[in-house]
């Protein structure tokens, strides 16, 4: 079986907390024998959602840019890891726009009804939100996970789980932290063990 797995930073620091936990979720799914790939939203050229509505009737998305070949990408992958710092309560710019121009997912599943996923599927597929977030809050990472949940439904994902780690400020960085960096890696490859015996 031939395993694919793609890491989406929505963060638009470069090597930062939320990237380097996603890195290390990478590499315990890599070490564990699947193919990885990461993708930098910052570094990628799109727009937002215009609102027109036009996926509902097509859908497709009338906006033609560097997302085209990302979201053909995603139906052809085994294990999705979208990762966000958390910013007002939410996830950054780049990822909400990432999600929202995903619309044309929900247009097709439940409009047009022509995309379909069966439970075997969905068993097969696991969607992964990795974050991190400077207060120490037990709530800090509330208002994010409706977004993420919507997007993996969308697109036939089971939300499988949530790799996160707060209180950045007091740790002074995910370096700092004693388990999140294990922990993600650990995730990582527990996963792929997982779908192999799927």
């Amino acid at each position: 079986m031939n395993m694919k797995a793609l890491g989406i930073s929505g963060s638009p620091r470069r090597h930062g907390n939320t990237e380097t936990l996603l890195d290390a979720f990478l590499d315990g799914v890599e070490e564990a024998g699947a193919e990885c790939e990461k993708i930098i939203l910052r570094n990628l050229e799109f727009s937002s959602c215009k609102g027109c509505n036009a996926c509902h009737k097509t859908g497709v998305c009338v906006i033609k840019d560097d997302l085209e070949d990302l979201f053909d990408r995603i139906l052809d992958i085994d294990i999705l890891a979208l990762a966000s710092p958390i910013y007002s309560m939410g996830v950054t710019a780049e990822l909400k726009a990432f999600i929202d121009r995903g619309q044309f997912f929900w247009a097709r599943k439940f409009i047009l009804k022509d995309l379909y996923f069966n439970y075997d599927h969905i068993k097969r597929h696991k969607g992964f939100f990795i974050s991190t977030a400077g207060q120490n809050w037990d709530h800090v990472f509330d208002g994010a996970y409706p977004v993420i949940n919507a997007f993996f439904n969308d697109i036939g994902f089971e939300y499988r789980d949530n790799i996160i780690a707060n209180n950045m400020d007091e740790y002074k960085g995910i370096t700092g932290h004693p388990t999140a960096l294990e922990d993600a890696q650990k995730a990582g490859a527990r996963i792929v063990q997982e779908l192999k015996k799927a």
